[in-house]
């Protein structure tokens, strides 16, 4: 498995790849966000926030707006804002410096089987009139293309994996946000919200009380 770390601390950087390397990883690391941007796709990216180039942040943008590639993210940054923009961002896991070793190796491999579990490499989702194409992070209704956030487009898919399946808010969570998010759950309906606003007619997505919510084809 290649691990890209970017970090520009040789304090930090140097025995933790030097770690991972042990544990069979195979190790590449950079100092900046340019060349993590300029860098091979790896199996997963530990992103420090603190570049000496651009902001950790931007460089999570731009890495999920071209690739499903899990990014965790290692900084000394602890606030729960901070934690909330990088998943809402796209970041797969969050962990604050200092860490242990073994809790990064954990979630190193959790964010990678998650990844392989995604339903990247099948054909379309399909629900009726809507289309989605996980791989190409494209969704149709009709001959309409849909204009989708990150999170919005990460529900959506998920919900229509499975269409008539109830699906907690907790798998939801899980699944689009992280394992270890222990924010408002309220963040699910902000989305749901939005996407029935896109899908043009809220029977799309059916609540379901005290549970969570399913994909129906309005009749």
């Amino acid at each position: 498995m290649k691990v890209l770390i970017v970090e520009d601390e040789d304090s930090i950087a140097e025995p933790l790849a030097r770690g991972l390397e042990r544990e069979g990883f195979q190790v590449v690391r950079v100092a900046t966000g340019g060349e993590a941007l300029r860098a091979a796709e790896p199996d997963v990216v530990l992103l420090d926030l603190r570049l000496p180039d651009m902001d950790g942040f931007d460089v999570c943008r731009e890495l999920r707006a071209r690739s499903r590639v899990p990014v965790i993210m290692v900084t000394a940054k602890g606030e729960e804002l901070d934690r909330v923009l990088g998943l809402e961002l796209g970041a797969d896991d969050y962990i604050v410096k200092p860490f242990g070793f073994r809790e990064l190796v954990a979630r190193i491999r959790a964010v990678t089987r998650r990844a392989s579990a995604r339903p990247d490499d099948r054909g379309p989702l399909l629900a009726g009139a809507l289309s989605i194409d996980v791989r190409a992070r494209r969704a149709r209704l009709g001959e309409r293309e849909l204009e989708l956030t990150l999170k919005e487009f990460d529900l959506l898919a998920l919900l229509a994996s499975d269409p008539g399946t109830v699906f907690s808010r907790q798998r939801i969570l899980e699944a689009v946000w992280d394992t270890h998010w222990y924010g408002h759950t309220k963040t699910i309906d902000v989305h749901v919200a939005a996407l029935r606003r896109k899908l043009g007619d809220p029977r799309w997505i059916e609540t379901v009380r005290g549970v969570g919510f399913r994909l129906v084809e309005p009749a």
